[in-house]
């Protein structure tokens, strides 16, 4: 009897992540993981599990699934579609909100909105094996995830065995901003030096957009060429995910998730770890406003960001009961009587 997930359609790249493959890229293996990890980290927080845990990653375009485990919770979260659920069950549930789906269930998620990037969890977990400390698919080097690539149908995703018990669904008590029209801030460098003052300043100032050449590598953006103040070339060194690259064309470059571990292109700035998940969100076409702050500033919103995560995981849903259980606790606080006590 299987515990999984079978693909109907696998969109047009769906990939199993997690939170990424950590102290491997001084042997040339990129971290890899969720591309908007604060999207991957809610949706495992609707359905219980730790943010660490494997979710399925869908860009663009979402899947469509049949349940063959007996049930399973899961949550969509990082976009404005719906789960729209078919079979013997009929209904929606929107992003943000968990729900319990029985074996026959045939779930689909369509276009994703605005989003790039969108996240399905399930109770328990994907049961794949980690490689090298992570379940992170890296297609280009065939490491994690299912088999190393992305998903096709016919696929089956097997789950962690999770409870029978009726749990309780979780949904945000409120919306969720996206970020679409927010600044995406950086820090200048590491060689900012390499490029003239008006350079930076018509960075700092002039509107990009996310060309078509944008993937889970990296995005490159169209708009005003970044003057190079001597030269464009320099001997390679680490790159870490939110570096942009100006290479000769002088088109920034934003790397990602599965950048490669080492460049040769002067980094006129980083994106700030918090604002990644921002510019992850970005469709090709949509704008990128970049804005500079101190590395002191970029450690502060880090840090307010954790906070108001672990405040959202305690105190920023609300639970209630599967359909078709009785909320007693909700039935209490409702006055069904008019005001008459």
């Amino acid at each position: 009897m299987s515990n999984g997930l079978k693909v109907l359609d696998a969109g047009p790249y769906s990939t199993i992540q997690d939170m990424g493959r950590m102290g491997y890229q001084d042997v040339g293996v990129p971290v890899s993981g969720a591309l908007d990890k604060i999207s991957a980290r809610v949706a495992n927080m609707l359905v219980g599990n730790s943010h660490h845990c494997p979710v399925l990653e869908m860009l663009l375009q979402g899947v469509s699934l049949e349940v063959e485990a007996d049930s399973v919770r899961v949550a969509l979260f990082g976009c404005e579609a719906d789960l729209t659920v078919e079979g013997a069950r009929k209904f929606t549930v929107p992003a943000g909100r968990s729900v319990r789906l029985m074996k026959g269930d045939k779930v689909k998620v369509g276009a994703l909105g605005q989003s790039l990037s969108a996240y399905l969890a399930v109770e328990g977990g994907f049961n794949l094996p980690a490689q090298l400390g992570s379940v992170s698919t890296y297609v280009r080097g065939g490491i994690g995830g299912l088999e190393g690539r992305t998903l096709k149908r016919g696929d089956v995703l097997p789950l962690v065995q999770s409870s029978a018990d009726i749990r309780d669904e979780k949904a945000l008590l409120e919306p969720f901003d996206y970020g679409y029209e927010q600044p995406v801030r950086v820090v200048l460098g590491p060689q900012h030096n390499y490029f003239t003052d008006s350079a930076i300043e018509g960075f700092l100032t002039q509107p990009y957009v996310v060309s078509g050449q944008a993937d889970r590598m990296g995005f490159r953006l169209d708009g005003p060429v970044i003057q190079h103040a001597e030269g464009y070339d320099l001997v390679s060194d680490g790159i870490v995910s939110g570096a942009i690259q100006v290479p000769g064309s002088g088109l920034p470059i934003v790397l990602l998730a599965d950048a490669q571990t080492t460049g040769g292109y002067p980094k006129i700035a980083t994106v700030i770890s918090t604002d990644i998940p921002i510019l992850g969100r970005r469709r090709p076409g949509a704008q990128v406003h970049f804005k500079q702050v101190t590395l002191d500033q970029a450690e502060s919103i880090a840090c307010e960001t954790q906070a108001w995560l672990a405040q959202l995981e305690s105190h920023g849903m609300r639970s209630f009961a599967p359909g078709g259980v009785i909320d007693l606790e909700a039935l209490r606080l409702e006055n069904l009587s008019s005001g008459v006590n």
